[in-house]
């Protein structure tokens, strides 16, 4: 038996024994079928064991997960969404595969920069307008 290696992006590859699978019955559509197959898939991918996610990338993976991280760092996708076992598991493939690639995204770093002179002018020129707005409002007007 070959292990298959799953692409995610140019550096990162999956081995596909790093997923794990296991069906479960669906409550999604499927008639009679729902009450007699399990075509429901459970995908679960050890996140912090992962020898092929960078740590980088495995860290901002286990931000994204959510709810669906376990306290042991395994990523839990479900998918029950179609009446085949084999839609259901492509479906959840692709969702690892995105989710990982979302996370492969290094964020552009934030470089702080100072207001502009028009800007802080026109943030003193509106705050003039609305005090004289308010002063409006009052018994005796407030007049610059």
């Amino acid at each position: 038996m070959t292990n298959m290696t799953i692409r995610v992006t140019n550096e990162i590859s999956l081995d596909e024994r790093e997923i794990d699978e296991s069906f479960v019955r669906s409550s999604g559509p499927g008639g009679q079928n729902v009450n007699k197959l399990s075509t429901a898939v459970q995908l679960r991918f050890d996140v912090r064991g992962s020898p092929s996610l960078p740590n980088d990338v495995a860290i901002r993976l286990m931000r994204l997960a959510g709810k669906r991280l376990t306290k042991d760092g395994v990523l839990v996708i479900v998918a029950q969404n179609h009446r085949t076992q084999e839609r259901n598991r492509a479906e959840a493939l692709a969702r690892l595969v995105a989710l990982i690639q979302q996370a492969a995204v290094r964020p552009v770093p934030r470089r702080a920069t100072r207001p502009t002179r028009a800007s802080k002018e026109k943030r003193l020129e509106g705050k003039k307008v609305r005090s004289n707005i308010k002063g409006l409002r009052r018994s005796k007007p407030v007049l610059d």
